[in-house]
C-alpha cells in the first residue's frame, strides 16, 4: 500500500495557512532541501481546490519564466496531480483529474492502486483533517517556523478524538526552523495522575 505523507508549513502556534510575512523570511536552503525530499519519489500529487487554484495561479507562470524555480514548477507540472474539488470548471494545468466521488474512499482505492508508492498532500488543511480522521495519513511532515502567526486557519480543529503521534524524526534548521515528521501511534499507556503521582518531582 502507498505511503500517504502531508506536508504543511506551520507557525509555532499551529497555524498553517501561510501569510507570506511570516513564511518567506525563513526559507533558505534547509528548508527547500526538506521540501525537495517531500516530493521525491511522489507518484501522485493530492490537493484541495484553495491550495490547486494558488498551485496553478502560480507555477504556470514560473516554468514558463524559465527563473530558478523554474525547475521546481515543471517538476510540479509534470506530477500526476488529483484535485479534491465539487466544481466542473477546468482546472487548466497539465496532468490534472478531479477526485470521483468520496475523498476518503478515492484515497483509499489510490493507496491500493499498484504502481503507487507516494502520494503527497500538499497544504490542503481541510483535505488532510478528512484524511487524518479516516486513518489514512502515515506520515506528517510539519516545518514548524520559530512565530506565533496569531491568526489563521489551524490544522487541528475541535473535536472528540485525538490523534496521538509518534516522532519520527526531527531536524533544527539554523533560522530555528524545527522539521518535525510524524506518524500515527496510540497513547503509551491508560495511567492516570495516580500512577503519575511517583514521578512528581520531591526535595530538590
Amino acid at each position: 500500500m502507498a505511503k500517504l505523507v502531508s506536508t504543511l508549513f506551520s507557525s509555532l502556534d499551529g497555524v498553517v495557512e501561510i501569510d507570506p510575512t511570516w513564511h518567506f523570511p525563513y526559507f533558505d536552503e534547509h528548508m527547500g532541501a526538506a521540501v525537495d525530499e517531500d516530493y521525491t519519489g511522489v507518484d501522485a500529487l493530492l490537493l484541495g481546490r484553495v491550495t490547486y487554484d494558488s498551485f496553478a495561479g502560480a507555477w504556470p507562470g514560473r516554468e514558463e519564466a524559465g527563473e530558478e524555480d523554474a525547475v521546481f514548477a515543471k517538476r510540479l507540472g509534470d506530477l500526476r496531480k488529483l484535485v479534491a474539488t465539487r466544481g466542473d470548471a477546468d482546472l487548466g494545468w497539465r496532468n490534472v483529474e478531479k477526485v470521483d466521488g468520496d475523498l476518503v474512499e478515492a484515497v483509499t482505492t489510490l493507496k491500493e492502486t499498484p504502481g503507487i508508492a507516494k502520494v503527497l498532500v500538499a497544504g490542503s488543511i481541510s483535505v488532510v483533517r478528512q484524511l487524518l480522521a479516516a486513518g489514512l495519513v502515515d506520515e506528517l511532515s510539519l516545518l514548524v517556523h520559530p512565530v506565533a502567526a496569531r491568526k489563521g486557519e489551524r490544522l487541528f480543529d475541535e473535536g472528540d478524538t485525538i490523534y496521538p503521534l509518534r516522532l519520527l524524526r526531527s531536524e533544527v534548521f539554523p533560522t530555528g526552523v524545527v522539521h518535525l515528521v510524524y506518524g500515527p501511534s496510540e497513547l503509551p499507556g491508560s495511567e492516570g495522575y495516580d500512577e503519575a503521582k511517583e514521578h512528581v518531582p520531591g526535595e530538590a
